[in-house]
This record gives structure tokens, sequence and C-alpha cells, in this order.
């Protein structure tokens, strides 16, 4: 892990740059946002009260510059996960159009990945064994995989299914498919998180914000 927080510590010198406020201060934003069901304009409030002037329409920027960028750099503490994994798909509405996501999970109940498509039709069904493959090659999964298409094997993933479709009403009818899907990246990204990311047991909250400051190369994103 100390390897892997270097490289990112070299890698997010200019994460930053450019921007009127700390790096702590708009982790910790894009953090609650991700995690808590909050508005852009209860942020807005939140902060206000801590002494922070900050537009909610500049936290939406937040959210989307830094929310893949977390998932992204996520991926590379994964551990890897042994025998089956699960795969399902819900559906959620983003401006008024029904989109597609699929999760994939090991039978402890860790992602392993997820994926939201346009439409659901042969091409994105096709796309996301593709990602599963990804994982294999990288040594996530296991390389000879047994599949199963039973009820009972898909109730833990529902679990997931219901988190995101909470937080959809706070995407669904302002942004566009492009930039729901960047915001949905984070939405995932702190699930991986709350549930220890594929370590024993789930994160409490500060074990999540010092991964989180890692990312960033920070010492500490929860100064508020």
């Amino acid at each position: 892990m100390n390897a892997i927080t270097e490289k990112l510590k070299r890698q997010s010198k200019d994460d930053f740059k450019g921007r009127h406020f700390e790096a702590w201060l708009i982790v910790q934003a894009v953090a609650w946002y991700l995690r808590y069901p909050l508005s852009y304009r209860d942020l807005e409030e939140m902060f206000r009260e801590r002494g922070f002037e900050i537009d909610h329409s500049m936290i939406n920027r937040w959210v989307l510059a830094y929310a893949p960028m977390i998932e992204k750099r996520l991926r590379q503490f994964r551990r890897p996960h042994c025998g089956s994994v699960r795969v399902d798909e819900t559906y959620v509405k983003i401006r008024g159009k029904w989109r597609y996501v699929y999760h994939a999970i090991d039978k402890h109940g860790n992602p392993v990945d997820f994926l939201l498509t346009a439409k659901r039709d042969l091409d994105a069904a096709n796309t996301f064994p593709s990602a599963i493959k990804t994982s294999v090659d990288s040594g996530l999964l296991h390389p000879d995989p047994v599949h199963y298409a039973t009820k009972h094997l898909q109730q833990g993933i529902e679990s997931d299914h219901s988190r995101l479709k909470k937080n959809m009403p706070k995407i669904g009818g302002v942004q566009s498919f492009n930039t729901a899907r960047r915001t949905i990246a984070g939405f995932e990204a702190m699930l991986w998180l709350r549930k220890g990311f594929g370590f024993f047991g789930g994160w409490i909250v500060n074990d999540q914000n010092d991964l989180l400051a890692r990312l960033f190369g920070l010492q500490k994103v929860n100064k508020v």
C-alpha cells in the first residue's frame, strides 16, 4: 500500500492547481456529497455554518471533476477476489430516460465492478463481461469462472442496487448521461470504501477519510 501511496502522491501534484480552496476542503465536500443524502445546497449551508463561503454550483463542479478520479484511484488498492461472482442489473432514470446499471459482487458481498449503460441491449450486456475479464487479467478475479443463473445468488447484490437508487433523485433530473456517469462512479467508490474495499469488515468513516487523503497525497481531509 505504501508504494501505491507514494505513486499517487507524485501523480496528484497538480490535481488542485488553479482551485481557490484548499485541497482537503474540496475532497471533504466531494466525499460528503457522495457518502450522505445531501444536496449541493445542503453542503453550501453546512460550509457556511463553518465559516466557508462556497457556492453550490462550485461543489457540483468539484464532484464532476474528482468523483471519477476517486473511483479510478481506489481501484489500485483493490484486494483480489476469490470464488464466485454475482452479476445483476437494475435501471435508473436520468433526465426522464431509463438507463441501466450492472453490478458485480463476490460471495462475501465485496464489490467487484459496475457499469452504467444508456441501452439495455446485446452490446451493453457484452461490455460488462469484458470489464470482468479485465479484473481477471489484473489478478483481481479467478481465471476459471463457473456460471450460475439462480435467484438466491442475487440477493446480496440487491442492497447495492438500492443504495444507488436512493442517490438518484439528487442527480437524475439535472445532469446529462455523461455527467451522471461521473457522479455515479463516485457513489460506487464510496460504497467500496464503506464495505472495507475487500478487506475484513467495513471501515469506519475515519478509515475511509484516511484512504481518501492517500489518493490525493494529503495528510488529512476531515479538518472541518
